[in-house]
């Protein structure tokens, strides 16, 4: 099998599963996805919990926090000055797909690939676990529903939140072992 051949199955694939949750009946989640995905808009919610942790946390707290925004401005460099402009993946097309009305957020202008939403959302929570890993457990779920709802909202296919959420979890180890 070559890699086109490859490459063009996984993004069918892509498509579909993109498809699949656009068409799904999940009223009772199209409001909470899409605060939540607004909420991410430019690392706000990262930057509360920060904040927070940073007050609340003592001096593993700070060093915590500092190392989580650290990963957040590494990541969402790399996430969306370096890979994007690359990659050249468009975003969906939510209307082709079917994403009712009632979960739109505004559509980003960038490319689709990868999304810095998720990245930026698993850099912070890897970060925060380094120094602290009891606190990193419950922001790895957050950041799971920001990189879902991405998909939810209709502006990412899986694939684009699964590869920055990796993206996201390297960058945030690289981060932590240079501050070492």
């Amino acid at each position: 099998m070559s890699v086109r051949t490859w490459l063009d199955g996984a993004d069918r694939l892509d498509v579909a599963a993109y498809t699949a949750v656009a068409r799904a009946p999940t009223s009772g989640l199209d409001g909470a996805m899409r605060r939540l995905s607004g909420a991410a808009d430019h690392s706000v919610l990262w930057f509360g919990a920060a904040g927070l942790l940073a007050l609340t946390g003592g001096g593993s707290g700070r060093r915590a926090a500092a190392d989580g925004v650290a990963a957040i401005a590494v990541t969402s460099f790399v996430a969306n000055v370096a890979v994007k402009p690359l990659a050249l993946r468009r975003r969906p097309d939510i209307v082709a797909a079917g994403v009712p009305a009632v979960r739109h957020v505004r559509m980003p202008v960038s490319r689709s690939f990868p999304s810095g939403h998720s990245a930026s959302a698993f850099a912070f929570a890897a970060a925060i676990g380094a120094t602290r890993p009891l606190t990193a457990v419950p922001l790895h779920a957050l950041a799971a529903l920001v990189a879902y709802s991405r998909v939810h909202t209709g502006v990412h296919y899986p694939g684009d939140v699964l590869a920055g959420s990796l993206l996201g979890l390297a960058l945030a180890r690289a981060v932590t072992r240079a501050r070492a």
